[in-house]
């Protein structure tokens, strides 16, 4: 049985008005070391637990490839967390509330999550894409919180973000589908983009049309990111019948509440 859903009382944090304004006019920045050291280790074990469960899965099935999961190269978990309920007290706390109060406003739901994780010297890259694109129809912005739980390089495939005024705009680029890695593209320009260089603990905070890429892990060691997703009123799915992923609300008229 799931742990019963309730949010943690952390110590908030304070978001800047330089840093609202930063996600405002570029569609990013950046909070370093502001997972509590006790999340962190959650967070990474919750991590180490769906991959065994992947890995005995592809075992069962005689396999190295279940979906988009390739075993030891790359994993993308995703939307799991009421399996266990212990990522709870890390997606409603209060910190990712003061993350969403800053940048979505008064009210914030949890819409989506997800684990990915680049194996080591295997990691491979992922395009320029608005998380966005990836929707495929009309819907409001929204806000992606991208935890660190490794110390994150260039050389390890951090990520890398294309500010707007570099972009050209923050509008919503129809995206193509790269047939080699099934990515979706949005930008096909040459600017390398602002590589986030941060340790463990921190969260790149991201507007869903920012345009970012990763680069490949060429290190000895996996790189592991947690991506938790929130926005500020439901998104429905296309013929808005239903939910897309999530609506658990963090945030009503700006007080934080819980499952």
């Amino acid at each position: 049985m799931p742990a019963t859903l309730t949010p943690s009382t952390t110590a908030p944090i304070k978001i800047t008005d330089e840093q609202k304004k930063l996600y405002r006019e570029q569609g990013f920045f950046l909070l370093e070391r502001v997972l509590p050291p006790e999340h962190l280790e959650l967070v990474r074990d919750e991590a180490k637990y769906y991959m065994d469960r992947i890995h005995a899965e592809m075992d069962e099935k005689k396999t190295d490839v279940i979906g988009i999961n390739h075993r030891n190269k790359r994993y993308f978990i995703a939307n799991r967390y009421k399996e266990t309920g212990r990522l709870t007290p890390y997606m409603f706390s209060d910190y990712m509330a003061e993350i969403c109060r800053a940048t979505l406003g008064e009210n914030a739901y949890l819409f989506h999550e997800q684990y990915v994780i680049k194996a080591a010297e295997k990691g491979l890259k992922f395009s320029w894409h608005q998380d966005s694109g990836y929707v495929g129809y009309p819907h409001k912005e929204y806000l992606s919180c991208w935890v660190a739980l490794d110390d994150m390089t260039e050389a390890n495939g951090t990520v890398y973000m294309l500010p707007y005024d570099r972009a050209g705009g923050k509008d919503l680029i129809t995206h193509k589908k790269d047939e080699e890695l099934n990515d979706m593209v949005g930008y096909f320009g040459s600017d390398p983009g602002v590589p986030i260089i941060c340790p463990a603990g921190s969260i790149a905070v991201f507007s869903s049309l920012c345009f970012h890429r990763s680069g490949a892990n060429t290190t000895a060691n996996m790189r592991r990111v947690h991506l938790a997703q929130y926005s500020a009123e439901p998104i429905l799915n296309k013929e808005g019948t239903a939910v897309k992923v999530f609506a658990d609300p963090i945030l009503k008229d700006g007080k934080r509440v819980g499952l």
